[in-house]
């Protein structure tokens, strides 16, 4: 079953939703915008498009790219597009 990831399944509470910041609503993949994992519009458009890659899109794969995200995604890891392929390596090390 796919499932759009949406805010209220987020977890995490810090995030910004600013109208200004949300490019990646206007996206149809990562790209190398610099990825902010602060911004609200920005993790739930990597976590939909990485669910959906996986053809996995549903809300158990979403909150754990969300913790994966928030807890070890790597300073050095700037664009959305870099974030995509880190979560791939990371997903897949963790299992799933």
């Amino acid at each position: 079953m796919t499932t759009i990831f949406s805010k209220e399944h987020l977890r995490k509470r810090h995030y910004d939703w600013s109208d200004g910041r949300n490019h990646s609503m206007q996206n149809n993949e990562p790209d190398r915008r610099t990825f902010d994992r602060f911004n609200g519009f920005q993790v739930l458009f990597i976590i939909n498009y990485f669910g959906k890659s996986l053809g996995k899109q549903n809300i158990a794969v979403g909150l754990k790219v969300e913790e994966l995200i928030s807890a070890q995604l790597p300073p050095d890891v700037k664009s959305e597009l870099s974030v995509f392929h880190w979560l791939r390596g990371v997903y897949l090390f963790y299992g799933n």
